[in-house]
């Protein structure tokens, strides 16, 4: 098999949904919801949603993770929850925060009529440098960026514009493709 590129497993960017930063949480709900993958004739939701800007040009991604955590905004009280879980924290501890913070105190029906009060800009993933990669560098350079950075995606690039999308999922594919060709 020949050496890929990015550009080989990228989605264009035309493939994925996106909202504006001052859409409603409400709105990048139905955006998920509307979006589907379609993946061995199975139909599957997207995981994310692209953010853009007033200008027009993605300035974040929303993730479902991204949305339930918005409809708990004391999780913004916590120094930097998305980091925590990399620390393996036990059963017991992670109970004792529930608590201590009050965090879900609420029954979801109440919490989730929020949702169109809050705007992505408040909860949106704001995209950093490690999470773009041209679309003609070798595949192994970004496979090296998706575990070192622990992402699920990454924006490709052509000349600083994003022009596509390169998911883990569909790295997880190739190399399965490439493992079942080897001869053991």
């Amino acid at each position: 098999m020949k050496n890929i590129t990015v550009k080989d497993l990228m989605v264009p960017l035309t493939g994925f949904v996106s909202v504006s930063e001052d859409d409603s949480l409400f709105d990048a709900v139905q955006a998920l919801e509307e979006a589907f993958d379609t993946h061995d004739g199975i139909k599957t939701h997207r995981r994310a949603v692209l953010v853009s800007g007033k200008d027009g040009k993605v300035v974040g991604k929303v993730s479902q993770l991204d949305i339930i955590r918005a409809l708990e905004p004391k999780y913004n009280q916590m120094d930097d929850s998305r980091a925590m879980s990399r620390f393996g924290f036990n059963p017991k501890f992670i109970s004792n925060m529930l608590k201590e913070f009050n965090l879900w105190n609420k029954p979801l029906n109440e919490i989730c009529r929020k949702a169109t009060n809050i705007k992505v800009k408040q909860f949106m993933y704001t995209l950093t440098e490690g999470e773009y990669v041209d679309q003609d560098a070798p595949i192994n350079e970004a496979v090296h960026q998706l575990i070192i950075g622990s992402r699920q995606s990454l924006l490709v690039t052509k000349e600083k514009a994003i022009i596509g999308i390169l998911r883990s999922t569909d790295v997880f594919k190739e190399v399965c493709k490439r493992i079942k060709a080897c001869k053991l």
